[in-house]
């Protein structure tokens, strides 16, 4: 122990002196410019440039476009520690109505195809991007005629927004942890919303009325801070239906408005999705994500691909590694999430390995074009693979049945007429982590939580198979079929795919006393589903009491390996509280209206004939 605690501070020491020494040699041999880029209907935009002082080179230009605060974004270079010393220009740029920015802010700006310079009325992310590659490439002399866009998050979302109808100058693009529709990702998910990210809400939704280089929402976000929070699940059950949090806290929030006032798939939402304009994509792309990002999953992988069906010709790759939300972007020495050690380093090769390489080969023409299709990590195994196509489309999908007992088979259905019930009761929901958690501005280490304090409870379904003879691997999507009823006229439902740990399975050095990884239940794949939604997320409708309804229940994807002596374990439930708001359980027409006595109990059922289908390309 003694030693694994001084290697530990020995790598942790390590990282920080690099660090230092990465911020003297950003301030040796580079030259910071501030300019206001004019975008082509007269706004400018605010962007901050670091160029290499020796000007006896050419230098591609990599871009990053922030909501976040160009100004306080001078670190973001020596989080690309490999990239700063190997000699790029940079810019950062405050998007439009942000910080030192003019413009207005729109939450996730729509697409308008076409991209005509001359055309000053039609503008989006994908104009503005254009219009700043077009001033740098006259105005920063020491250019070699290249440019690549990355981001984190937002910014991801920002570097995505830049393909349709790109610049011919930009080469390769990165996304990373990019939101590629709000419907399905970050504040909502499959129809259902969000709770535990109450607290981010006055980032986006408050416009600034001056140029600023500091927040200017910080009171509206102390309304929510003003009282210490230790116990999230206890202060939300307080709190009441979502009504409560428009009335006590977001009531004048734009963004917060916009989601309660469309709470289907309607017009709002539809031209805020990126994906149908991925097409004819001409820069290289390389999509980065975490599979333990619990805001941004659905984002990454389908961004890649649509891109892979859309433009065959383009080079598209996609990494994911065993992170949370932009943890690739930072070193941390021992790579930890939550409970669970995966390895050491493991975003320094990234960032060596992986991404450096990408921009090195497609901006100045160094290095061989030699990514894989898919780079990505099996946190099972807990080593890096390399895959030609993804998801995989050699092996038919694994299919997991039900039984009697909490028995889970695979591949061998065991009785169709089976059923198997639980009474679902939003005043007691099901907790979404094993440990109390106050007020966080996002829930990220319930990705991969211990899952053993949900198995225990009457109102969660689980169902295990015996201990494995041998490894299981599953590469690629997940898709739950279930066949259910219910006394109530609208249910969510919470399905997980969950590794069982054995119980001689060693603890890890990171991890306080009272965690136990003997008989830990790991939670590989969660997501959840509003049922009102299952036949269309245009047009919701109650179900019946009573009647037989199909809901399916996309999981995203996964690479895992269940190792031998090791049990798969599936849970089903209708409640994760706080991290989901509760649905009423009796339909209502729009949940964020709802008052207390909407809430009821339902007793629901899922069928013996209900399946879940893992691994590969799954129809839907």
């Amino acid at each position: 122990m003694r030693l694994a605690i001084i290697l530990l501070f020995t790598l942790i020491h390590a990282v920080v002196f690099a660090q230092k020494e990465d911020s003297i040699y950003m301030s040796t041999h580079y030259n910071k410019f501030e300019y206001n880029i004019p975008m082509r209907d007269g706004v400018r935009l605010f962007t901050i440039v670091y160029v290499p002082k020796d000007e006896t080179k050419k230098y591609p230009i990599i871009l990053n476009r922030t909501p976040y605060n160009a100004s306080n974004a001078g670190n973001f270079n020596i989080t690309r520690r490999y990239m700063v010393q190997h000699g790029f220009i940079f810019a950062v740029q405050d998007v439009r109505g942000r910080y030192m920015s003019q413009g207005r802010f729109t939450t996730m700006t729509p697409n308008i195809a076409g991209n005509n310079p001359k055309n000053k009325k039609d503008i989006d992310e994908s104009s503005d991007t254009y219009d700043t590659i077009e001033w740098m490439l006259k105005n920063l002399k020491s250019n070699n005629g290249r440019v690549g866009i990355y981001g984190i998050s937002y910014p991801g979302f920002y570097a995505a927004a830049a393909l349709p109808d790109a610049h011919p100058a930009l080469k390769a693009a990165s996304p990373q942890a990019p939101i590629a529709d709000f419907f399905f990702d970050d504040f909502k998910h499959n129809g259902a919303h969000i709770l535990g990210y109450t607290p981010a809400y006055p980032v986006f939704g408050y416009q600034k009325d001056t140029l600023k280089r500091s927040v200017w929402y910080g009171d509206k976000q102390r309304r929510m801070y003003a009282t210490p929070v230790k116990d999230a699940y206890d202060y939300y059950l307080r709190l009441g239906p979502l009504s409560n949090i428009t009335k006590q806290f977001h009531h004048d929030n734009f963004f917060w408005n916009e989601i309660i006032k469309h709470p289907d798939y309607d017009a709002f939402w539809q031209k805020r999705n990126l994906l149908p304009h991925l097409q004819n994509i001409k820069p290289a792309v390389m999509t980065v994500g975490g599979w333990f990002d619990a805001e941004d999953l659905y984002g990454p992988l389908q961004i890649y691909k649509t891109i892979e069906r859309t433009s065959p010709a383009a080079k598209n790759t996609l990494v994911m590694g065993p992170w949370a939300h932009g943890d690739w972007g930072r070193e941390t020495a021992k790579a930890t999430h939550n409970h669970i050690f995966f390895g050491d380093s493991i975003s320094s090769f990234y960032q060596r390995e992986i991404e450096l390489p990408f921009f090195v080969h497609h901006l100045k023409g160094e290095g061989a074009d030699n990514l894989p299709e898919a780079y990505l990590f099996n946190t099972g195994s807990k080593q890096w693979q390399k895959f030609d196509v993804w998801p995989p489309k050699a092996n038919p999908p694994m299919r997991l049945y039900f039984g009697a007992k909490g028995k889970l088979s695979i591949n061998q259905p065991v009785d169709d007429s089976a059923t198997f019930s639980y009474v679902s009761d939003p005043a007691k929901p099901v907790p979404y982590t094993s440990e109390t958690e106050g007020l966080t501005f996002t829930p990220r280490r319930y990705m991969s939580d211990d899952q053993r304090h949900a198995s225990r409870r009457t109102d969660v379904l689980t169902f295990e198979t015996d201990t494995l003879k041998e490894d299981v691997t599953i590469a690629g999507e997940i898709l739950a079929k279930l066949k259910v009823t219910m006394t109530g006229t609208d249910a969510d439902f919470v399905v997980k795919l969950v590794d069982v740990y054995p119980q001689h399975h060693p603890e890890y050095a990171h991890n306080p006393k009272n965690v136990t990884m003997g008989g830990y239940q790991q939670l590989v794949r969660g997501e959840v589903f509003r049922g009102r939604y299952r036949n269309s997320f245009e047009k919701p409708e109650p179900f019946i009491p009573g009647h037989v309804a199909n809901v399916n229940v996309p999981l995203q994807d996964v690479l895992h390996t269940f190792k031998k002596g090791h049990r798969i374990m599936i849970q089903i439930h209708s409640t994760w509280f706080p991290y989901i708001d509760r649905n009423p359980q009796r339909y209502v027409d729009n949940i964020y209206e709802a008052e207390e006595t909407d809430f009821i109990k339902s007793a629901i059922t899922i069928f013996g004939s209900s399946v879940v289908e893992v691994g590969g390309t799954i129809k839907r």
